[in-house]
């Protein structure tokens, strides 16, 4: 069942043929399954044959023709130390120069990347990952088992301030030093490294296939790649202005482990305004967006692009922070002003006017349905008179709250949604809008704000990057014991019905606090010029040159 055709210990294939009954019976969703049975080390096509699905082929359209240019428009964003980064479009610019272990696909399985193989036990206590051979550093030094070590051991420092990787490795760091736990990461052979973790742990690959885990040489972990220029990948960043432009150009002296067709990837910043990208467009300047938004998808649509779309568990939350004081007072402390905000929006409403219908209506919990790991819950109601009750409780009617925002479209305009029902519940509500670098530069600190939120394979893991306490990107301050203490217990491979029942009661937890209002979930859009091949829209907005290319289509009869 393995990818390099290793067997998996008796006690994992034990776990992953549990789980493959459950799918047959239909206690697992296939997405589930196949996201449980990958993180374990079972390789996609053995993971569908064992539940019954055998000789499906990926679709991946016409192939590539060697060399070009392609344009992309997207947000260039600063690039930094790549465990600091906190936005998708910043691991986009380095992913042609720096890799990742595995990569995630839109169906649900890990695939491997630097890694050729990796394999847990039944407790997921142990890992064993497998590097791929003859990979090299593009100065020409060799890809090893001490690069791996040593960049678990930089995701696992605690104490450097925004690194988010800490918050998803917490089974490997020691509690006192809040650094990687001594014996924890071990080095068995130049190909293979052992992680022994202080308590189960079954997101630990879902965490390394997230963007800011991207892998760097053992003695540059915590540097900017813009400084150094090594990576593992096709490419090498020569040119690079934020906001502007970046440019990526194949590495001709490097002897690349992979495919990649491209010559040569140009990011280019065409600011916040879709009807700027819209008349670039026309005018030829770019070749393929890196998201198109809500409400201009029909307008690029009439370009004669092709549309790619896909059902992702990405989501904005307007969310009251319990620990910001203001005028000396801590509104958003109080669990009777968190409620009436929640209880007087209808989410619904945000889903019509925020991302013009475009996705599936939320819950104020921040897992979705399409996350393996969901617990159906009662619908929300909206109650405004319940609303205006809770908060002149609160002694707050007179309060003004000013909920900020981004200056773009959806996000802007899913929270002016919000705050229209607010004020028709009798609150005082002051927008305040903000440029995008500002507003990223800040999103951690606002008191009452609309954040987007990328999504993750496993609602457990958003639970610990945004709920947890003292998590990095913690931005509610929220904290509470039993979520932690239950958290703890999702993250354990256990039955269907008992992982269902934590996570249901973790759910309800996150509604019945006030934390968010969280409206819908989003399905995402990119329209790419018709020659242009490997453009698929990735639930987490990745894109990495290497899969891109122009292809040579034929033409379309008139007849």
């Amino acid at each position: 069942m393995h990818r390099s055709g290793r067997t998996l210990p008796n006690g994992t294939l034990h776990a992953v043929r549990a789980l493959a009954v459950e799918c047959r019976t239909g206690q697992l969703t296939r997405r589930e399954f196949l996201t449980r049975a990958t993180a374990l080390g079972v390789s996609g096509a053995a993971a569908l044959s064992a539940i019954g699905v055998r000789g499906r082929a990926q679709t991946t359209g016409p192939s590539p023709v060697p060399g070009g240019t392609l344009r992309i428009q997207m947000d260039v964003r600063p690039v930094t130390d790549p465990r600091l980064h906190d936005f998708s479009e910043s691991a986009n610019l380095t992913r042609g120069l720096l890799e990742y272990l595995v990569e995630y696909t839109p169906d649900g399985r890990f695939e491997s990347m630097l890694l050729q193989d990796w394999e847990a036990n039944a407790e997921a206590t142990e890992y064993h990952l497998y590097l791929r051979p003859g990979v090299r550093w593009n100065d020409g030094t060799p890809f090893t088992a001490e690069d791996v070590a040593a960049n678990f051991v930089g995701w696992a420092d605690a104490t450097v301030p925004g690194n988010s990787m800490a918050s998803r490795l917490t089974a490997l760091i020691d509690p006192v030093t809040r650094t990687a736990r001594e014996g924890a990461i071990q080095v068995i052979d130049p190909l293979v490294v052992r992680l022994r973790l202080s308590q189960p742990d079954i997101t630990l690959i879902p965490s390394v296939a997230d963007y800011p885990a991207a892998v760097q040489r053992a003695d540059l972990v915590g540097t900017n790649p813009l400084d150094h220029g090594i990576g593992t990948g096709a490419y090498r960043i020569t040119a690079f202005e934020p906001s502007v432009r970046a440019v990526l150009d194949r590495a001709e002296d490097h002897d690349y482990w992979g495919t990649a067709a491209l010559d040569r990837v140009e990011y280019i910043d065409f600011g916040a305004d879709p009807l700027r990208w819209r008349a670039a467009a026309e005018d030829g300047l770019f070749d393929m967006t890196a998201r198109t938004e809500p409400g201009y998808i029909t307008t690029f649509d009439a370009l004669g692009w092709t549309n790619y779309s896909v059902q992702t568990a990405s989501t904005v939350v307007v969310r009251p922070n319990q620990q910001a004081t203001i005028d000396g007072q801590m509104p958003y402390s109080d669990l009777r002003v968190r409620r009436a905000l929640a209880r007087a929006v209808d989410n619904g409403i945000c889903l019509e006017l925020g991302i013009d219908g475009r996705g599936t209506v939320a819950e104020n919990h921040h897992v979705s349905p399409i996350q393996p790991d969901y617990a159906h819950l009662p619908p929300l109601r909206t109650d405004t008179a319940e609303a205006r009750r809770l908060m002149d409780e609160a002694g707050m009617l007179e309060f003004e709250h000013e909920l900020v925002s981004v200056d773009d479209t959806w996000r802007r305009a899913t929270a002016d949604a919000v705050a229209a029902q607010l004020q028709e519940a009798g609150f005082r509500i002051r927008r305040r809008i903000v440029p995008r670098d500002d507003f990223d530069m800040n999103w951690k600190s606002y008191a009452f704000s609309a954040t987007n939120w990328n999504h993750r394979e496993l609602g457990v893991q958003v639970m610990a990057l945004a709920y947890r306490t003292g998590a990095v990107w913690n931005e509610t301050g929220f904290s509470n014991p039993e979520f932690d203490r239950l958290l703890d217990r999702a993250v354990t491979i256990a039955d269907a019905d008992t992982r269902r029942d934590t996570m249901a009661r973790l759910q309800q937890i996150l509604q019945t606090d006030g934390v968010i209002i969280q409206p819908f979930w989003q399905s995402l859009y990119r329209h790419a010029n018709r020659n242009v091949t490997g453009a698929q829209m990735h639930p987490k907005n990745e894109i990495n040159p290497h899969r891109l290319g122009w292809a040579v289509l034929p033409e379309v009869s008139e007849d």
